[in-house]
């Protein structure tokens, strides 16, 4: 039995308002279909832009029409959680110094989905998305209003910039979609393009992985191509560089609110070379201690011993 409450205001906003309730900053609905940016997802992969991550063309039916992960999904709750861009730069980019956000964002789009199913009486069918699918998110996002893909790739929004992260909840109910975020704002700016120190981006809105500073310090197994090293600089642990200088962070970029992505004391407050040394000298049970439950467990030990190595050769350490 539909509440009273949703049959007077109406489940959407209703939706919506438990969403913020939940802390996150951004909410928007769309409706499940054909992706119209699988095509582009998929020249990209046949350029060789994903490098070793092997993972990415995985499910490409379920990318191709976001209906596919269950029988009866029609459509997308989006939302969006900050990071806190207005967080100092550093040698570890701002998304991973906390807790993992796969797990912060999906523990609460499942509280969202309980809710759902009391006000609506009865059970429905869903799944959380937190960048762990073959669902194209930032499609998804952008669809249900919450911003446009920028020239550095990132979904900006015009009022948040682009540090949060992006979630989502599948269900078999239909909902009232959003506008979508048509608009492109970035305009005549290049600042992300013209700021990456590896020369990353192959045109605007197309990222070459395979020298992003990102995937090369996270997703790249081996050893850091030797001509790429150098325009590594001080970064340990992902970059922020294309985020920092768009003009959407620069102005509208907030204070870190979600305790649990602040910086966990094995990095806190430490200066590159510093922490580049404690990564050099720690065994596996003290990372396995300093970096539970962080984002950082994915480079292993040994990955950031070699980032390490990396960024004591570019500030001149011994």
């Amino acid at each position: 039995m539909i509440s009273p409450a949703c049959e007077a205001i109406g489940l959407e906003e209703l939706v919506k308002a438990q969403a913020y309730g939940l802390g996150f900053d951004l909410v928007g609905i769309a409706t499940l279909g054909p992706v119209e940016t699988a095509d582009a997802f998929d020249e990209w992969i046949q350029r060789g832009y994903a490098g070793e991550m092997t993972y990415l063309p995985r499910g490409a039916d379920k990318r191709r029409d976001s209906r596919l992960p269950f029988p009866g999904a029609v459509s997308a709750i989006v939302v969006g959680l900050d990071y806190g861009g207005r967080e100092a730069t550093g040698p570890v980019a701002r998304y991973a110094r906390g807790d993992d956000y796969h797990e912060i964002m999906a523990s609460r789009l499942r509280e969202l989905h309980r809710w759902l199913e009391l006000e609506i009486g009865q059970p429905i069918a869903g799944k959380e998305y937190v960048d762990t699918g073959p669902i194209l998110e930032r499609d998804l996002a952008r669809r249900a209003g919450l911003g446009w893909v920028g020239k550095n790739t990132n979904l900006v929004n015009p009022r948040l910039g682009s540090f949060f992260f992006i979630g989502s909840l599948l269900v078999d109910l239909e909902l009232s979609p959003d506008d979508p975020f048509e608009a492109d704002r970035c305009g005549t700016c290049t600042r992300c393009l013209d700021a990456c120190p590896t020369n990353a981006f192959a045109e605007p809105r197309v990222l070459d992985a395979t020298k992003c500073i990102s995937y090369l310090t996270i997703e790249l197994k081996g050893d850091v191509p030797e001509h790429l090293r150098e325009p590594i600089g001080s970064h340990l642990y992902g970059c922020d560089i294309c985020q920092d200088v768009c003009p959407y962070n620069i102005k509208f970029a907030r204070e870190l609110r979600e305790p649990a992505f602040a910086a966990r004391g094995a990095i806190r407050d430490k200066d590159a070379e510093t922490l580049a040394r404690d990564f050099v000298a720690m065994d596996d049970e003290e990372f396995r201690s300093a970096f539970r439950n962080s984002p950082m467990k994915r480079a292993k030990r040994r990955g950031l011993a070699r980032n390490a190595a990396v960024v004591l050769k570019n500030i001149g350490s011994s």
